[in-house]
């Protein structure tokens, strides 16, 4: 008879348990002994990195028996610490502890794991330093169902913080398995969210923008902003969809651009896309009526959820170098605009909730087309083609050679000499974003490392 393992144990290890506290403590003193590429070639710290990894591997021991769903790949973990350290310290190789790791497995709300690993962490740490992480999964039933239905999605793990080390003091809101230093890149079956610290985000910025520009709210996205579990569970849905459409519909045989020197605006079209499916999906929800009165409230939570955060958030975060995310909600808030559901009179912003969900699923459609058409088209037709689609919404910097068309271009050579000539800030924020950035910007700094 198969035994049954207690996914509830690790429950009582929490922020403040003192091995806990222990193994991040060494993990952080580990940090200022390591290079970006994880290893220590400093051969004066080998003796204190190895009592470190020493406190690492006994506070992992310890732990352990509150994690039985975990147990291979804790004692995995150990190993590899074990020839991190015999290797002297080089480059660190967590291949074997990664394949062990399987939070999918047990994807029961409430289940929690100690996660330790050389890793970026992404749109935080460029470092692949040794950091640590307890996380909570989160479940809820209406997820479970849905997931079991229409939207199946294996690798999906929606999780939040319990604690962390410096590289999630950030703003980081993933765990990705490809961010862990390995010798090489095999194919992963998981990818966690934390919804915690994406709901949290969300509220202090959209609460911020609402007040700026004055944006009256409906009641029910008002309360996105004031109830911490609803948002995350909200978050949780949006993301399921999202993330399956990665997978799913009309591609390009790559559309992640993945080691391919594709032109930014590009990967923007796709995160929008995958968002947007996810917004079109909502509606479809809602609208049916099939589904339980609880998933439909949440499915008109998930386009407050999706407009709001790609154009208050995404749309004036980061550097204007290539940034692809600030394209996408340029261009949502410009399309939104332009089909008039979107209004900015008289200093107030104002959007016409009842017609807002048709004008954007029509923005989702017209990616969708773009994509549909890409494989009868040459790539650089097909790039062509996606800049168009943009540009018809977005006004180009002045200086831009591809606004000038194919004729201006050296479209007789190879791909990669296009994106060479795009600008670093080929679509520059609008006179209204420029003003709505300056007061935003300390806003969004303050989101940085935010948890529930």
């Amino acid at each position: 008879m198969t035994q049954l393992l207690d996914l509830t144990a690790a429950v009582d290890i929490t922020a403040t348990t003192p091995a806990w506290l222990s193994l991040k403590n060494a993990a952080t003193a580990l940090q200022g002994l390591q290079i970006k590429d994880g290893s220590i070639p400093d051969v004066a710290h080998h003796g204190q990195a190895r009592e470190l990894v020493a406190v690492l591997v006994d506070a992992i021991t310890e732990l352990s028996p509150a994690f039985p769903h975990d147990a291979s790949y804790l004692s995995a973990v150990i190993l590899d610490l074990g020839k991190w350290g015999a290797s002297d310290f080089a480059e660190p190789d967590f291949l074997d502890s990664i394949l062990e790791f399987a939070p999918a497995a047990n994807r029961v709300n409430g289940v929690r794991h100690l996660v330790l690993f050389p890793m970026y962490t992404q749109n935080g740490s460029t470092n692949r330093f040794i950091e640590a992480v307890l996380i909570e999964v989160m479940w809820p039933d209406f997820i479970a169902e849905l997931e079991a239905g229409d939207y199946s999605n294996k690798l999906f793990v929606p999780v939040r913080f319990i604690d962390f080390t410096p590289g999630y003091d950030t703003n980081s809101a993933v765990l990705f398995p490809e961010t862990v230093a390995m010798r090489e890149v095999p194919a992963f079956t998981w990818g966690a969210i934390f919804q915690d610290r994406e709901a949290a985000r969300f509220a202090v910025v959209t609460k911020a923008a609402a007040e700026i520009t004055g944006l009256e709210l409906p009641a029910d996205a008002a309360e996105l902003l004031t109830n911490q579990r609803l948002a995350e569970e909200t978050f949780i849905m949006w993301d399921l969809i999202h993330d399956r459409t990665h997978m799913s519909g009309d591609l390009p045989f790559d559309p992640f651009m993945i080691k391919q020197r594709m032109p930014f605006y590009l990967y923007g079209l796709e995160e929008l896309r995958c968002d947007l499916t996810a917004f079109r999906e909502c509606v479809k929800i809602e609208r049916g009526g099939s589904a339980d009165p609880e998933t439909r409230h949440h499915a008109r939570l998930v386009q407050y959820a999706v407009v709001f955060d790609r154009i208050f958030r995404f749309a004036v975060t980061g550097t204007r170098v290539r940034n692809y995310d600030a394209v996408a909600g340029q261009l949502l808030f410009a399309w939104m605009h332009q089909h008039g559901v979107l209004h900015w009179t008289n200093n107030t912003l104002s959007i016409d909730w009842a017609k807002l969900p048709d004008v954007v699923v029509e923005l989702g459609d017209a990616i969708d087309e773009l994509y549909w058409r890409s494989i009868d088209r040459p790539k650089t037709a097909h790039w062509l083609a996606a800049y168009d689609l943009v540009a018809s919404t977005l006004t180009p910097h002045p200086a831009s050679v591809w606004a000038k068309g194919a004729d201006a271009l050296p479209v007789a050579g190879e791909p990669g000499g296009l994106t060479d000539q795009l600008l670093e800030d080929e679509f520059p924020l609008s006179m209204f974003y420029e003003a709505l950035q300056r007061k935003m910007a300390p806003v969004i700094v303050s989101t940085t490392g935010i948890r529930a």
